[in-house]
């Protein structure tokens, strides 16, 4: 299961969905740039402590450690940075569904370097899941507010560096096989963009417990750790056009579990659809 890329992409899926309704928590007590100098540290710590058990050096290359650094300035950092803000302004099922074009950008992107040409039936499946994804998103009410349009292109731009950022680190897994070397070298670099964003950075505070959003965006960051770790390594055993839809589907983790912790979150019959076509999709992408 450890080198099954659908069940490492789906884990992935599954902890980035989690994460964004934790995400919600956090916000209501820290403002977005200061959660995510909590976030991405957190996971650089993590990763940092359980170096010396799980880096493999035997690969090494410094080919693909660049290729790391060079993702590492943008994912996590500015897609995090990004999804927070896009996450307090349209709630988390919305922003996610439509960052979730991020299979398209990825397949091009794999399609020019790798030749990973989806067959018609994969094409069809990578669709129904981009089409699935982006019907959650509607509904333009969250918690009693509606957002303004323009606030799509928060989402959209993290779907773009996501979709760049996948093929990337694919390339550097082939380079130095070590997921784990990618997520610690990303993550090390990415909490030097974030600590330096939330220092430079001049912010009106809300009001809170501090202490409180602090360890809300603690899980989040464990989550989102462990959910790119399984994210490369299934990268590191499939091919692009499998594993970044399968991942994009983690919309259907977040509505489920907005709809159970975020009581003023409604499932509307636009998610119902949504989430069918997202799952047929699946099925027919893994099963061709």
């Amino acid at each position: 299961m450890l080198e099954n890329p659908q069940v490492l992409a789906l884990c992935a899926s599954f902890l980035f969905g989690l994460a964004l309704v934790l995400t919600q928590f956090g916000l209501r007590h820290v403002p977005p740039s200061r959660g995510a100098s909590v976030s991405i540290p957190t996971s650089a710590v993590l990763f940092s402590a359980l170096a010396p058990f799980m880096l493999d050096w035997d690969g090494w290359d410094p080919r693909a450690a660049l290729i790391f650094v060079l993702v590492g300035l943008l994912f996590p950092a500015t897609v995090t940075l990004l999804t927070f803000e896009a996450n307090r302004r349209m709630g988390p099922s919305v922003s996610g569904a439509l960052s979730n074009s991020t299979p398209l950008f990825a397949v091009a992107v794999a399609a020019f370097l790798f030749n990973e040409v989806p067959r018609p039936l994969q094409a069809l499946g990578i669709a129904m899941i981009v089409i699935g994804v982006i019907t959650l998103s509607v509904n333009r009410d969250w918690l009693g507010t509606r957002w303004h349009l323009g606030a799509m292109l928060l989402p959209i731009g993290i779907a773009g560096i996501r979709g760049l950022t996948h093929p990337i680190t694919k390339l550097g897994l082939a380079l130095w096989p070590s997921p784990f070397a990618a997520v610690l070298i990303g993550y090390l670099m990415s909490s030097l963009v974030v600590i330096g964003v939330a220092v430079t950075g001049k912010h009106t505070l809300p009001s809170g417990n501090q202490r409180a959003g602090r360890l809300w965006f603690g899980c989040v960051g464990a989550c989102n750790g462990l959910g790119v770790l399984a994210l490369y390594a299934a990268l590191a055993h499939g091919p692009v056009l499998l594993v970044s839809p399968l991942v994009a589907t983690y919309p259907l983790v977040t509505l489920a579990f907005a709809a159970i912790l975020l009581r003023a979150a409604r499932v509307t019959i636009a998610h119902v659809v949504g989430v069918t076509i997202t799952v047929a999709g699946v099925m027919l992408l893994v099963g061709t």
